[in-house]
């Protein structure tokens, strides 16, 4: 059976190209917002590891993860961030909450797989 990825991006492009990267792996889940992922862990969903963007409208990426890692039910998810900032590593640092793994877009399909594995 394939472990489930939730993946949150408000770039379709992005979303696109990360099922297609993983699908044949993984059961991927795709949401365009932290706030439908959120609706859609709360009707009992359990992915195996969350992949987020930094920068989202709305209910951005820092607050997203904030909010996992604060929940009794889903803290335990392992959580990458991806993100297109210049100074994604110093970002992560200042965050209040630990983040599980990081990636840099644009990002080589090999090193996400990697990085997804070590996570599992």
């Amino acid at each position: 059976m394939k472990k489930t990825l939730l993946i949150v991006d408000d770039d379709l492009g992005i979303l696109k190209l990360l099922n297609f990267i993983l699908e044949k792996d993984y059961e991927v889940v795709v949401k365009n917002n932290g706030i439908d992922a959120f609706k859609w862990l709360d009707e009992g969903n359990m992915p195996e590891v969350i992949i987020a963007d930094l920068q989202m409208p709305y209910f951005d990426g820092q607050s997203f993860v904030k909010n996992v890692k604060i929940s009794g039910f889903y803290r335990d998810i392992p959580v990458m961030l991806l993100s297109a900032a210049h100074d994604l590593p110093e970002q992560i640092s200042k965050m209040p909450i630990k983040i599980d793994a990081y990636m840099q877009k644009p990002f080589k399909p090999n090193d996400l797989k990697t990085a997804i594995n070590q996570l599992l």
